[in-house]
């Protein structure tokens, strides 16, 4: 069973070079959240040297919080900032060569669009400009918006964060919201896999244990049987 490793990358955190050697898609920072243009640059050409799939991980303009924070802004605006982000970002990989294959926002911007319909109906707009798909929570509005105006849909799941009984993830800001154990991280993969209910996962690249944790669950994978690749 093939299962795609991604992580957010170009954000400053400074191991990306190695995690380009783990992961199999990149989450590139749009410069907005976090970064800037010569750093995304740097991050396509490491993707593209690696033979890592990209896609545009735009945020809100809150490099404070890291873009972790919920602005109270209008759909409107939220929208004009994340087209604008994925132009830029799309702009960058083209003069490097490589192809954005999806859209996925970053943080604060994620949940919204999990939860906002507004919000999720922009982001499947931009994605369908550029002619990607989402990648977002399984049973998101997010998901809803994509399979509404056509563009493929692809279901999220995470190694280093808990789960509500939901299926949406423990906030940041309560206790016991992280999964710090690769074997733990792994069985949660491979429930969420098995079940067929995520074709990606996720480990935060700006984990300060991000590389030992990355490498420990693609290790845990490939064990267990499961092929690494590109969900593109």
């Amino acid at each position: 069973m093939d299962v795609d490793l991604n992580a957010d990358l170009g954000e400053g955190a400074g191991a990306d070079a190695e995690l380009m050697g783990v992961v199999t898609s990149a989450n590139v920072c749009c410069g907005m959240h976090a970064g800037d243009p010569p750093t995304s640059r740097a991050t396509l050409d490491l993707a593209a040297r690696a033979g890592v799939a990209v896609g545009a991980h735009p945020g809100y303009p809150d490099r404070e919080h890291f873009g972790r924070r919920e602005l109270d802004r209008p759909a409107a605006e939220v929208a004009a900032h994340l087209f604008f982000q994925v132009g830029g970002l799309d702009a960058l990989a083209r003069a490097a060569g490589v192809r954005v294959t999806y859209l996925k926002p970053h943080g604060a911007l994620y949940h919204r669009a999990g939860a906002d319909a507004d919000v999720a109906r922009a982001v499947a707009a931009a994605a369908m400009l550029h002619g990607w798909a989402v990648v977002g929570l399984p049973g998101s509005k997010a998901e809803e918006a994509a399979k509404r105006v056509g563009v493929p849909f692809v279901a999220e799941g995470y190694a280093d964060r808990r789960y509500r009984p939901d299926g949406t993830l423990v906030p940041r800001t309560e206790p016991d919201a992280f999964v710090h154990d690769p074997a733990e991280a792994v069985a949660q993969v491979e429930h969420l896999i098995r079940q067929r209910v995520v074709r990606t996962v996720c480990v935060h690249g700006d984990n300060p244990d991000a590389l030992r944790f990355a490498r420990a669950v693609r290790a845990a994978l490939v064990e267990r049987g499961f092929a690494l690749k590109a969900f593109a």
